[in-house]
C-alpha cells in the first residue's frame, strides 16, 4: 500500500511542481500547448506502443472492453445533460472533461498491487474499450458540438483518423490480435519515450492549472466533479453487487469506477481552443479525489 500511495503522491507532487514553475516564470502560460503536443503526439503514442509489446488480445475476451466503451459513451451523454441550454463551447467542455478514465497511469498500479493477475487482466480489457473514448471519440464528439455540426459517424471516424494516439492504439491492437510483434529496438525506443508520459502528463496539468476565481468556473468544477463521482458510486456498487462475474472481476470494476478523468482531456481541450486552465484544474482535482476514493474502496472490498 505504501509504495502505491507514494507513486500516486508523486503524481500530485509533479502537478504542484508544474504549477509552481509557471507561477515563478519558468514556464509561460502558452507553454501548456507545447507540452500538450508532446504528450499527445510523442509520449502517449510511445506509451501505447510499449504497453502493447507484451499484451495478448483474444476476440473472446472483449466483453469487458465493450463495457468500458459503453460506460464512456454514457458519460458523454451525461456531459450533454449537465450542459443543457449552455453555449456550444460549454457543451463541448463538459463532454470532453467528464468522460474517459485515466487507468494506465493511475489505477493500474493499484490493481497490480492489490488485485493480482485477475485484476490486471480485467483492468486491461476494460481499458481497451475506455481507450476509444479517451483517445478520440470524446474529442470528436466535442469538436462536432463546438462546430455546431449534426451528429455523424462519418465525421467521428474522420476525426479519429486524425488523432495520433487513436491511430497508434488501433494499429497496435490489430498487431496484437494478429500476434505480430514489433522489433525489439522499436519497443525499447518506445519504452524510453513512453516512460516519460505519466510525468509529462502530470507536469502539463500543473502548468495549465489556472482558476480565475470566477464563480462560474467554481460552479463548473463542482458540477462536473459532483456528477462524475456521484455516478462513480452508482457504477461501483452496481458492478460489485449486480454483475454476474467472478469476485476478482467485480472488485476490479468497483475500483476502476473511481479512476480519475482521462489525462488527455486538458490537451484535447486546448486543441479545441477551450479553457485548458479550467480543464487542468478539473483533472488535477479528480486525481486527488480518486486517490482517496480508491483507497476507501480497497479497504471495503479486501
Amino acid at each position: 500500500m505504501a509504495a502505491v500511495l507514494t507513486k500516486a503522491g508523486c503524481f500530485v507532487a509533479i502537478i504542484i511542481l508544474g504549477w509552481v514553475l509557471r507561477r515563478i516564470g519558468f514556464f509561460k502560460e502558452e507553454d501548456f500547448g507545447v507540452i500538450a503536443k508532446i504528450v499527445l503526439r510523442i509520449t502517449l503514442p510511445a506509451s501505447i506502443v510499449y504497453s502493447f509489446s507484451d499484451k495478448q488480445i483474444s476476440p473472446s475476451m472483449l466483453l469487458l472492453s465493450v463495457f468500458g466503451f459503453l460506460l464512456g459513451i454514457g458519460y458523454i451523454g451525461i456531459g450533454f445533460l449537465i450542459s443543457f441550454g449552455k453555449s456550444k463551447e460549454e457543451k463541448a467542455f463538459s463532454v470532453l472533461n467528464i468522460s474517459g478514465y485515466n487507468i494506465g497511469n493511475f489505477t493500474l498500479p493499484f490493481a497490480q498491487s492489490f488485485l493480482g493477475p485477475a485484476g490486471v487482466v480485467t483492468t486491461s480489457l476494460f481499458d481497451t474499450g475506455n481507450a476509444f473514448i479517451c483517445l478520440g471519440v470524446s474529442y470528436s464528439v466535442a469538436a462536432m458540438v463546438q462546430r455546431g455540426e449534426k451528429f455523424s459517424v462519418v465525421k467521428i471516424l474522420r476525426d479519429l483518423m486524425k488523432s495520433v494516439p487513436f491511430v497508434t492504439y488501433i494499429t497496435m491492437a490489430l498487431l496484437a490480435l494478429l500476434h505480430i510483434r514489433l522489433p525489439s529496438p522499436v519497443i525499447s525506443f518506445a519504452g524510453l519515450l513512453g516512460n516519460a508520459n505519466a510525468p509529462m502528463a502530470m507536469l502539463m496539468l500543473g502548468v495549465g492549472f489556472k482558476i480565475s476565481g470566477d464563480s462560474s468556473q467554481i460552479h463548473s468544477i463542482v458540477k462536473i466533479l459532483t456528477v462524475r463521482y456521484g455516478i462513480a458510486v452508482l457504477v461501483s456498487l452496481g458492478c460489485f453487487f449486480l454483475l454476474p462475474l467472478d469476485l476478482e472481476a467485480r472488485q476490479t470494476l468497483a475500483l476502476l469506477a473511481f479512476s480519475p478523468i482521462a489525462s488527455a482531456a486538458p490537451a484535447f481541450t486546448g486543441e479545441l481552443g477551450g479553457d485548458s486552465g479550467l480543464s487542468s484544474a478539473v483533472n488535477s482535482l479528480s486525481i486527488v479525489i480518486s486517490l482517496f476514493c480508491i483507497v476507501a474502496v480497497l479497504l471495503l472490498i479486501l
